[in-house]
């Protein structure tokens, strides 16, 4: 097999922009948070496709935070980047912020940490190009990544209490 070369975070960013629509909000006229995570998974996907430049499938969303909520009208953007490559996954970091488009006024409302699988074209997992870490606080980035990922393959087989709740899993 080839060696792939490193490509820089950079190389990966996606910003997309959405306007919260009166069918994207809940009972209390704000973005309804399945809304905002479709499109954190979109842009996420396409940060993860970018940088290896194959099909990506969603493994995980480890980490989802709602900050604020966001009203019907304002726009908001997301900004996804890849933080680290593993040998067939990628774990990306999503930042989602709102801007009221009367006032100008911006602030964080969502973050998210995610994993995608790349895949060949027989749906198998394909390996994917190394990250090129250029900065101190990509390094860094890439640490936290690796405990975090850590932490998710010793988690990923235990069968929860929650999950009793329901009956018998296969």
């Amino acid at each position: 097999m080839p060696e792939l070369s490193p490509k820089p975070p950079r190389e990966s960013e996606v910003v997309m922009t959405q306007m919260i629509l009166p069918p994207d909000t809940n009972i209390f006229n704000s973005a309804f948070g399945g809304r905002v995570m479709e499109w954190i998974d979109i842009a996420g996907a396409i940060s993860a496709q970018r940088h290896c430049r194959r099909p990506v499938v969603t493994a995980s969303m480890d980490e989802l935070h709602f900050h604020a909520s966001v009203q019907v009208g304002w726009n908001v953007t997301l900004r996804a980047r890849v933080l680290a490559a593993f040998r067939t996954s990628l774990e990306v970091g999503v930042k989602v912020t709102a801007e009221n488009p009367f006032s100008g006024e911006r602030h964080l409302t969502t973050s998210a940490l995610m994993t995608f699988v790349a895949l060949s074209g027989d749906r198998t997992r394909a390996v994917v190009p190394p990250l090129l870490l250029e900065t101190e606080a990509e390094k860094r980035t890439f640490e936290e990544a690796k405990a975090r990922r850590a932490e998710r393959l010793a988690r990923k087989d235990k069968l929860g209490d929650w999950q009793r709740v329901f009956g018998e899993t296969p």
